[in-house]
C-alpha cells in the first residue's frame, strides 16, 4: 500500500540530471544541491504517506529550484548600494578599487615572499612595506596590522593592561553595532576598568586623580555612532599626554580611520599621533577606504612589543589583506582616491548627471529625481547628513514588493523605502552600474506597465 502511495516520486539521480537543477551545481555546489533534492523528496514522501497526491514532475523540480535559489541568495555577492550610506556596515563598508584588486591578484594566485626575506634568503617578517607606508601617511613611528579594530583594541589591552587598571571616561564607554562594548572588551582582556568623569564632562584632573601604582593606561575611545552636545567638556589628547606620568600609556581607539579627510566630528589619526598618543588604532575599511583590517600605529617600542606577543598570531591577517592594503596605501600616498573617497566627494551636479541618464532611458512616468540625504556610515560623523539626490520609483505596487523585486535581481539593487515609494540614492551608485540599473528597471517597469 505504501509503495502505491509513493509511486511516481522521481529518483534523486534523475532529478540531479535535470538541467533546471544541475545548473545550481556551480552556484551552490553539487553537494548542497543534492542535500536539497533529498530533503525535498523526503518531505514529499511524508506528505504522500499522509494522503497527499504525488506532485507532478515539474512541480517537484520547481520546488527544488526554489529551495536552491534560497540557498544561493545566502552567498556573499555583489550588490548595488543605492541607500545613500557610503560606508554601509551591512554591505561590506568601503569597496576595493579594481586596480588594487588586480595588483594583489598575482601575489594571491601564486607563491609570495610573505615571510621570506629576499635580501638574506631567510625567514622574514610579514608586514612588508606597511609600517613605512603608515608612517608616511600618519606620521607614526611604526604600525601593526590585525584582523579588525576590535582585535586591535583587545590586543593592546591584553598586552599592556592584563591584571592592571585602565582609565576610561564615563562618556566613552560605548557600544557599537554587533554588541562590541568597551567595558566587556576590558573585562575579557583581564584589565580592570576605572571610570572617571561624567557622561558629559571629564577633565584632566579626573584622569590624574584616578591614577594609582596599578594604572597601566588611559584609553580614549571615539564615540563612533553617537555624539554628545550642549554642556560638554573633555581634555585634548595633547593636554592628557602632557599631564600623564611617563609610566602610563595613552592609547586612542580612533575607530573610523580618518586620515587626510575632513569629516565633521572626526579627529584624524595623524592628529592624535601629533598630539602625543602612544598608540592609535582604527579600521582600514571605513573612512580610510581599504580592505577590512585593524591598524595600530604609534611608538615603535610599543608596536614591537605587540608584534612579538603570542596573541598576535591569533589576530594576524593573511597575504590577501597584506597585499591589498600595501597597494591601496601606495596609491593613496600617490594621490589616488579610494572608492569611498569618490562618493564622499561626489557633487550634486554629478548625481544629477547620473539621474538624468537613467530618466532619459526610462522616461518620467514612473521615475523622477528628488532631493535626498546621504550619510557617511560605518560609525563615522553620526551627526553629518549631507544633501544628495535620489531616483524616486512610483510603481503601482506596495513599496515592499518593489523593493523585494529589486533585491531578487541577479545583482540585487538595494534602495530605501519612504512615503510609499522606493528611492535609489545617487550618492552611492557606482557610475559603472548605471547601465545595469537601467536595464533592470526597463524590465521591472514593463512588468508593471502591462498591469495598468
Amino acid at each position: 500500500m505504501e509503495s502505491l502511495k509513493l509511486k511516481g516520486i522521481p529518483q534523486i539521480e534523475k532529478l540531479l540530471q535535470d538541467k533546471k537543477i544541475a545548473h545550481w551545481f556551480p552556484l551552490i555546489s553539487r553537494a548542497l544541491t543534492t542535500n536539497i533534492v533529498r530533503e525535498t523528496i523526503e518531505t514529499i514522501r511524508k506528505e504522500c504517506l499522509s494522503g497527499t497526491v504525488v506532485p507532478s514532475y515539474s512541480s517537484i523540480t520547481e520546488r527544488i529550484d526554489k529551495e536552491c535559489r534560497k540557498k544561493w541568495r545566502r552567498r556573499i555577492m555583489r550588490v548595488v548600494n543605492a541607500t545613500g550610506i557610503i560606508l554601509h556596515t551591512n554591505m561590506g563598508r568601503s569597496p576595493i578599487a579594481e586596480e588594487t584588486w588586480r595588483s594583489a591578484e598575482a601575489v594571491n594566485c601564486g607563491y609570495s615572499n610573505l615571510e621570506f626575506d629576499l635580501e638574506t634568503g631567510k625567514r622574514g617578517g610579514r608586514s612588508g612595506l606597511l609600517p613605512d607606508l603608515f608612517s608616511a601617511l600618519v606620521g607614526a613611528e611604526s604600525a601593526l596590522i590585525v584582523n579588525n579594530n576590535a582585535a586591535a583594541v583587545f590586543l593592546i589591552l591584553s598586552v599592556f593592561a592584563t591584571g592592571r587598571e585602565v582609565i576610561v571616561s564615563r562618556g566613552e564607554q560605548i557600544q557599537i553595532g554587533g554588541g562590541f562594548r568597551i567595558p566587556d572588551i576590558l573585562r575579557l582582556s583581564g584589565a580592570r576598568l576605572v571610570e572617571v568623569g561624567t557622561t558629559n564632562i571629564t577633565t584632566v584632573e579626573d584622569y590624574l586623580g584616578a591614577i594609582t601604582e596599578n594604572t597601566a593606561m588611559v584609553l580614549k575611545v571615539h564615540r563612533s555612532n553617537f555624539s554628545v552636545h550642549g554642556f560638554t567638556r573633555e581634555p585634548s589628547t595633547a593636554e592628557l599626554a602632557g599631564a600623564l606620568p611617563e609610566n602610563v600609556l595613552l592609547a586612542v581607539d580612533q575607530g573610523s580611520g580618518t586620515t587626510g579627510e575632513s569629516l565633521p566630528g572626526e579627529t584624524g589619526v595623524a592628529e592624535y599621533i601629533r598630539q602625543g598618543a602612544h598608540l592609535v588604532c582604527f579600521s582600514a575599511d571605513k573612512v580610510l577606504g581599504g580592505p577590512q583590517a585593524g591598524c595600530i600605529v604609534g611608538k615603535r617600542e610599543y608596536i614591537d612589543t605587540l608584534s612579538k606577543h603570542p596573541l598576535m598570531r591569533t589576530f594576524r591577517p593573511g597575504k590577501t589583506i597584506y597585499s591589498l592594503l600595501e597597494d591601496f596605501l601606495i596609491r593613496r600616498l600617490n594621490g589616488e582616491q579610494s572608492k569611498a573617497g569618490e562618493s564622499f566627494g561626489r557633487t550634486l551636479w554629478e548625481m544629477r548627471k547620473i539621474g538624468n541618464r537613467i530618466i532619459r532611458s526610462l522616461g518620467r512616468r514612473f521615475l523622477s529625481i528628488t532631493p535626498s540625504t546621504m550619510m557617511t556610515g560605518g560609525g563615522s560623523s553620526p551627526d553629518t547628513i549631507a544633501r544628495s539626490l535620489s531616483i524616486e520609483l512610483r510603481l503601482p505596487d506596495k513599496p515592499e514588493n518593489v523593493s523585494r523585486k529589486l533585491r531578487d535581481l541577479p545583482i540585487p539593487i538595494i534602495g530605501t523605502i519612504d512615503s510609499d515609494c522606493v528611492y535609489l540614492n545617487l550618492a552611492t551608485i557606482d557610475s559603472k552600474d548605471v547601465r545595469y540599473i537601467i536595464s533592470s528597471l526597463v524590465t521591472l517597469i514593463a512588468e508593471y506597465a502591462q498591469c495598468t
